[in-house]
């Protein structure tokens, strides 16, 4: 089957195309000028130069294809230019939608966040509804991308299926969590945060794997997926990379309210030094962390066979990687 991908060259994206090659699928993969194609070259992708902000080229890539992945987002906590993550997860969300409709795609997998919930009550599932605020640009555009999508599914028949996965670990993350996790193991951060405060996670290859079972299963069109295997205190968490990477934990635990005081101050410098917040502690990252949240991921067990992989299996591939990268440089 022919298959058309946004997002192919970040994290999940390039774990997905090694696992979309071996189910013998035909890639069409839209990237930038600037994108690093080598994972998709080695999988022998057809490239598609553009992006998704330009409905043209996002149609062009598009036609002829049976099956659309849309990964592409803006997805970061802190950017110096806002009006990015608009132009990226609403409006480029809009043109993928479109356009798959217009060139007549037999499926459509959108892969969205579990953060789009907001301050909805605990335990989140795909049937609750939801909250009323969301805790940083980022979820609140990936909302306005989500409401848009279901309703060309309600209006126009798109054949969508949504996968929204919680906190995504894995090896060679350049992200958020990856950072974190690095960080930490490494002995760079000074102090613990929020440390009661529970987040859901998941092992990247696990929701890689539910997006290819929602994408070949059959009479699925509608359904949404919840993806996220554990719910972990940020202590427990952090307790958890300090025995697999064998570096102590700081000792000084921040209340929250100094934490999102820090956040607004690192966040200031950053805006006028147009260079991410120390520590990543921006307002918006800081906001998601104290909101927390406990998720369930049954359903998607259940209706697409996912096994979930423990998290300490996902923090030791975590950690290996960046430590394999570092003694690969020395």
């Amino acid at each position: 089957m022919k298959t058309f991908i946004t997002g192919a060259t970040g994290f999940i994206g390039t774990h997905l195309i090694r696992q979309l090659a071996k189910a013998d699928h035909e890639l069409y993969c839209l990237v930038r000028n600037t994108s690093d194609v080598r994972v998709l070259r080695e999988m022998s992708a057809t490239l598609i130069i553009g992006d998704v902000v330009d409905k043209e080229s996002v149609l062009r890539g598009m036609n002829g294809c049976d099956l659309v992945i849309h990964l592409a987002s803006s997805f970061v906590f802190w950017h110096s230019n806002q009006h990015t993550f608009s132009n990226v997860n609403i409006k480029g969300t809009r043109n993928v939608m479109e356009s798959a409709l217009e060139v007549g795609a037999s499926k459509v997998v959108s892969v969205s966040t579990a953060g789009v919930w907001g301050n909805a009550d605990w335990p989140i599932t795909e049937e609750t509804p939801f909250g009323t605020e969301r805790a940083s640009e980022y979820v609140r555009t990936k909302f306005e991308g989500d409401l848009l999508t279901w309703q060309l599914y309600e209006q126009k028949a798109l054949p969508l299926v949504m996968i929204y996965p919680s906190a995504v670990l894995g090896p060679r993350d350049p992200n958020a969590a990856g950072r974190y996790v690095k960080n930490f193991a490494l002995g760079q951060m000074p102090v613990q945060v929020l440390t009661d405060v529970p987040f859901p996670w998941v092992h990247v290859k696990d929701v890689c794997n539910a997006i290819l079972m929602a994408l070949e299963k059959e009479s699925n069109v509608g359904e949404r997926y919840i993806v996220s295997s554990e719910n972990l205190t940020f202590g427990e968490f952090n307790q958890m990379i300090s025995e697999i990477s064998g570096t102590n934990l700081p000792i000084i635990k921040l209340p929250g309210w100094i934490t999102l005081l820090s956040a607004y101050f690192l966040t200031g410098l950053a805006n006028l030094t147009k260079r991410p917040p120390l520590w990543d502690m921006s307002v918006d990252q800081i906001k998601l962390m104290r909101l927390g949240g406990k998720l369930g991921g049954r359903k998607a067990e259940i209706e697409l066979g996912i096994a979930y992989i423990p998290i300490r299996k996902a923090l030791e591939e975590v950690i290996a990687s960046f430590q394999d990268a570092g003694s690969s440089m020395n």
